[in-house]
């Protein structure tokens, strides 16, 4: 029975839902702002609905990718520049996504600290929705999760979940074939994998976040959290015009692990590391390290982030029309008869 006096509350454990439901009122016009055909309900509800018909598919097949930013987290907390790990977010998952031949259609954040500062989530969540308006993607729903002892204090995590669509019959990647040519689309630095080893390479320098960035303009943190770039609706406008057999994501692995997963059975890639020029954070860390080449190519984009491989007589249309959509294009290569990855020239 009720004395009439206030016991514990949630507070009291650490937890405000007040402070949530600010955040939620806060991202509303920034969810708004990712809205497309199919979109159907706003944020707040215990579901999120889309509709495929919508969208404009009649037979369609979804495609489901997740992921994370990994420990670049650790820099932006650190630095306090987090408005742009959101950005890293949609496109770890959507650029998985269109390898498969697939539209992003839609997303879903889930944002986990152990107490949660509204300005800090909310400027996270707000790149989130950056990256969702760059692929064309809605940001349909996500959660907040405020768990008191789980993390230290500013610390938070983030996971991704996207989901797309294509017309049966049409994903990737279909008839790779010897003769392709691997057209290879710069990237915006490392992206977000390898940063454990990036983290150990700065400290091997002595060198702290805010000391002058040795390869750019800025500081050293900030060109570290240069965001991954987004190869969403420049990589479907190739598919659409034909002449695209395969699409790989230039994440951890590098392009050494990563090219042969969308190659079949005897078939590998043979690449010329002249086609293109080493971009200078790659270069510095190359040099602070003592890496060796080959750890290079398995472990960073090396400045190459997708890999289109299409027919052979299609390369100058599509590298043409991928140069039209801002793409810097690199032609890297052919697929040849054998398997993995073998590489002429060097760095």
């Amino acid at each position: 029975m009720s004395d009439g006096k206030n016991g514990i509350t949630y507070a009291d454990a650490g937890v405000d839902i007040d402070a949530g439901n600010a955040l939620v009122d806060r991202i509303k016009p920034a969810a708004k702002r990712t809205g497309r055909p199919g979109t159907m309900s706003a944020l707040g509800g215990f579901g999120a609905l889309f509709d495929l018909k919508g969208a404009g598919y009649t037979d369609p097949v979804l495609v489901a990718a997740t992921d994370g930013v990994g420990t670049k987290l650790r820099i932006a907390i650190d630095t306090g520049h987090v408005d742009g790990v959101g950005i890293d977010l949609v496109a770890m998952c959507v650029n998985d996504l269109v390898c498969q031949g697939a539209e992003p259609l839609f997303f879903l954040d889930y944002f986990a600290t152990g107490k949660l500062d509204t300005d800090s989530a909310a400027r996270v969540i707000e790149g989130i929705a950056e990256g969702c308006v760059r692929a064309g993607c809605a940001l349909i729903g996500g959660e907040t999760a405020e768990m008191p002892g789980m993390y230290p204090a500013g610390d938070f995590d983030l996971a991704g979940f996207a989901v797309g669509a294509m017309e049966r019959g049409t994903d990737l990647p279909a008839g790779v074939a010897q003769g392709d040519v691997l057209l290879g689309l710069a990237s915006d630095g490392v992206h977000s994998n390898g940063y454990s080893l990036v983290r150990k390479l700065v400290e091997v320098s002595g060198l702290g976040w805010d000391a002058d960035c040795p390869w750019a303009d800025g500081s050293l943190g900030e060109n570290l959290l240069t965001p991954t770039r987004l190869y969403v609706r420049q990589t479907l406008a190739a598919i659409r015009a034909g002449g695209v057999h395969a699409l790989a994501h230039i994440t951890g692995g590098g392009l050494t692990e990563n090219l042969p997963r969308v190659l079949p059975e005897g078939l590998g890639a043979q690449i010329d590391l002249g086609a293109w020029d080493l971009p200078g954070v790659f270069s510095w860390m190359r040099g602070v390290g003592g890496m060796a080449e080959a750890e290079m190519l398995k472990t960073f984009n090396c400045g190459i982030g997708m890999i289109v491989v299409v027919a052979a007589d299609r390369a100058d249309a599509l590298a043409q029309l991928l140069a039209d959509e801002r793409e810097t294009v690199h032609r890297l290569g052919t697929v040849v008869a054998g398997q993995g990855v073998s590489y002429t020239g060097a760095l």
